[in-house]
């Protein structure tokens, strides 16, 4: 089975789909339904999805003064009604749902912080600003690009704070940092590098689909994607591995150097021209998205690229010290390089940086972390959207930087390692980028000869109307069919 074909059997699989765009009404799901919150008064708060992620939107709202958790949601009972039990410990009066439309029917909830499946973020938060809530919705904020400009714009005509969770936004140190190397401080820019390197093991191999035990909704956890078997050992979090509910370490993990990368770039806008290298290798999994990858984004002022490697160093420690032992660029795993004119800048972590001059010696320091979650509730008090540190649309616009790339990814072909070096020679930074590639690839005991890598589509986009320029296939990547009752609005 092709690329392509794979791409039109998984998302059709579900039969009853609804194509984006075609739906004639114009009517909300839901009434708006807010209060004026007053400086004093207490911000009511639910938290929806919380098996991971979501632990922390717990911990961080609970700890902020005026600040109150009313309701938590989740398909799973079991991790629901653990919450539950935790939350009556501490004292907490929450209610509980299994579904998130039976929430945001609530009148005395003022927010949601969403932490679900990639899959499900664009319409919980989408339905939430429908409701009269605000929304604290997590990184990417999106499954596609075109849901993400969709949050936009309901986040603008229903008048809701919508907060990303790229975090790093509101740390001062990271802040400061920035805004010394766009002042020119080590000159003029000339690419910026953002890096995953996270331990990425087999997630195992299924026959036959997995059976769905009783205490999980699993119609609701499927929600706007396909209804279909499930073709994998685990439900929870190896649904980033498959392109149907996520989006691969570039969309999870890579989202938040995604970010910074575009931040310290000064880009406020898609790029024009994006391709992306990759492949997942070294195992053969139920896993579809790469593990494996770089993505050029060819923005006029200075390329960014963006590597993923879910590999070790090298092949001996893929059964003993993995996690351990992943490799690094100039010093940062997970992180953004920024190589400029006279000198580079390192941001190995969300609230550091590290600027050296072209000898190598360092030149200046910042560290210094914030609470996004605090931002957050300010802005609501205010109802400034532009208080927040991550609006909306700098979720939407990194999150599309992930899905752009992705896209050119599905519609690539394999190809030898020559001719993907023939096609790069024009590209600043990338033919050296594939060259390190392949040769990580080639201390785990993968050979491009043999097993050759994709070579993405050459895409390029009109950045005000998102749209891709002249290739349909592409632009269909841009959103998806949805399950029938789980349609993200054409008109929100």
């Amino acid at each position: 089975m092709n690329r392509r074909t794979f791409l039109a059997s998984s998302v059709l699989a579900a039969g009853a789909l609804v194509v984006p765009g075609c739906a004639t009404s114009t009517t909300p799901a839901f009434t708006s339904r807010s209060r004026r919150i007053g400086p004093n008064d207490t911000i009511r708060v639910a938290v929806i999805g919380f098996n991971s992620r979501g632990q922390d939107h717990l911990a961080g709202f609970r700890k902020l003064p005026g600040v109150k958790v009313v309701a938590l949601c989740d398909v799973d009972r079991h991790v629901l009604d653990a919450e539950a039990q935790r939350a009556a410990g501490l004292g907490e009066t929450v209610r509980t749902y299994t579904d998130v439309r039976k929430l945001l029917e609530s009148d005395d909830i003022d927010c949601i912080s969403t932490a679900t499946p990639n899959h499900w973020h664009a319409l919980i938060a989408i339905w939430a600003c429908q409701a009269g809530k605000d929304v604290y919705v997590e990184k990417p904020v999106s499954h596609n690009a075109w849901e993400g400009r969709q949050i936009v714009k309901a986040a603008r005509k229903y008048g809701r704070i919508v907060q990303t969770g790229t975090q790093s936004r509101s740390n001062p140190g990271l802040r400061e940092a920035v805004a010394w190397v766009q002042a020119g401080n080590l000159g003029r820019i000339k690419l910026v590098r953002g890096l995953c390197y996270k331990p990425r093991q087999s997630i195992g191999h299924v026959t036959a689909p997995t059976p769905i035990p009783p205490h999980i909704d699993y119609d609701l956890w499927c929600g706007p994607s396909p209804h279909q078997p499930l073709m994998r050992e685990k439900l929870h979090y190896d649904w980033h591995w498959q392109f149907v509910t996520g989006n691969g370490d570039l969309g999870n993990q890579g989202i938040h150097q995604m970010d910074i990368a575009r931040w310290v770039s000064g880009e406020h806008a898609i790029s024009p021209a994006v391709f992306s290298v990759g492949g997942r290798f070294g195992y053969q999994d139920d896993g579809n998205t790469p593990n494996s990858q770089f993505v050029y984004h060819g923005y006029r002022k200075a390329p960014l690229i963006f590597e993923v490697r879910g590999l070790p160093k090298s092949k001996e420690f893929q059964n003993t010290t993995w996690t351990k032992n992943m490799p690094d660029y100039k010093g940062a795993q997970i992180g953004v390089v920024v190589d400029c004119e006279g000198g580079h800048m390192v941001i190995p972590s969300y609230d550091s940086a590290i600027a050296y001059d072209t000898a190598g010696r360092e030149v200046k320091r910042w560290k210094e972390g914030a609470d996004h979650y605090a931002n957050f509730i300010a802005a609501v008090h205010s109802r400034k959207p532009t208080d927040l540190n991550a609006e909306i649309e700098e979720g939407h616009l990194s999150s599309a930087l992930c899905h752009t790339g992705n896209i050119s990814y599905q519609l690539g072909k394999k190809l030898g390692p020559e001719a993907i070096r023939d096609r790069l020679k024009d590209k600043p930074g990338a033919e050296e980028t594939f060259g390190r590639l392949a040769e990580h690839l080639a201390a785990n005991g993968v050979d491009l000869a043999g097993n050759p890598a994709v070579l993405g589509e050459f895409l390029k986009m009109d950045p005000h109307s998102e749209r891709f320029i002249g290739n349909r296939q592409a632009n269909h990547l841009l959103t998806r069919e949805y399950s029938k009752g789980f349609e993200v609005p054409a008109r929100v």
